[in-house]
């Protein structure tokens, strides 16, 4: 059975735990509105995907 020969420091624990934190998703503007909404999906401002009004969103 593997046993570790010293013990882990906490600085050594610590910094193999630092790169657990959350990404923040990409956000890019709609052409048609100029709302930040996510890349590759249906704007839901004004329902428009790729130039084309995908949803009929009333405001």
């Amino acid at each position: 059975m593997a046993v570790p020969k010293r013990k882990t420091s906490k600085a050594r624990r610590d910094k193999r735990r630092a790169n657990w934190k959350l990404a923040i998703p990409g956000m890019v503007a709609c052409p048609q509105c100029g709302e930040f909404k996510m890349p590759h999906r249906v704007c839901k401002a004004c329902g428009t995907y790729k130039n084309t009004e995908v949803l009929n969103v009333e405001a």
